[in-house]
């Protein structure tokens, strides 16, 4: 039996499904092992029950660990394959958004590229009517958000590969506030907002011509002036700056 560490009584339930998860990918449990009871873990860590099976639903949800009726709590065979995570409480700085932006501009560049090589007139007609819809929400007074995902969506959609879209999503759900914030900010400056659309505008028509390289370097510079937006933030406007840490 493995010896687990006594949590104080703030985040209980993470902090059990912490542990717990150390000990599957450090190999204490290997697929296929069985859990120890509910009873035995609330004995080791010192927690109620409750806690205990939220933790073990915790995992459960992320498929490392699944009940057998009658026999318990296994771990699974995929429990090797570690999911990719970002601590949300790591991303309420200007920095750590700033970095997920840099990681996103690699993978943008490249879904850029791969839509002008794979492009059908279907996508090309969809990446059209979202960057309209984005150009009519924005000139309607609106932030742009969820419209400006919808762009790169398009984008990536024409790329044929799920694991962009995928990948991107999983990105974009870290960068919410900080797209807010910084489209609430280009709304307020005409050169700012006038940048955006042409950055857009140099991407589509890249995509159109069917110009990998061009629609990566477009894809590229927009994403290198999204994060100069962003980090002109922590200059001219504190206040929305400190909304990032609420985040």
């Amino acid at each position: 039996m493995p010896v687990f560490q006594k949590i104080p009584a703030r985040a209980l339930t993470d902090s059990v499904a912490e542990q717990l998860l150390e000990k599957i990918e450090g190999g204490a449990f290997p697929r296929g092992a069985k859990l120890p009871t509910e009873a035995v873990l609330s004995e080791e860590f010192g927690v109620s029950r409750t806690v205990i099976r939220e933790a073990i639903a915790r995992l459960k949800y992320e498929g490392l660990v699944e009940s057998r009726q009658g026999s318990g709590v296994f771990v699974t065979d995929q429990a090797g394959i570690r999911p990719l995570r970002i601590d949300f409480t790591d991303t309420g700085t200007l920095e750590s958004v700033l970095q997920i932006v840099e990681l996103r501009r690699s993978i943008e560049a490249e879904v850029a590229a791969q839509a002008a090589r794979r492009r059908t007139d279907t996508a090309m007609a969809n990446i059209d009517a979202a960057l309209a819809h984005l150009d009519a929400t924005v000139a309607e007074g609106g932030d742009g958000v969820q419209a400006d995902v919808a762009f790169h969506r398009a984008i990536a959609e024409a790329t044929g590969n799920p694991y962009f879209l995928k990948t991107l999503a999983f990105l974009s759900q870290y960068l919410e506030t900080a797209t807010r914030v910084t489209r609430t900010n280009e709304a307020r400056r005409e050169d700012f907002s006038r940048q955006v659309r042409e950055e857009h505008q140099a991407i589509v028509a890249a995509i159109r011509a069917g110009d990998a390289d061009a629609a990566r370097n477009a894809a590229q510079t927009h994403m290198y002036n999204a994060a100069r937006r962003l980090s002109q933030l922590g200059e001219d406007t504190p206040a929305e700056r400190d909304g990032l840490r609420s985040h």
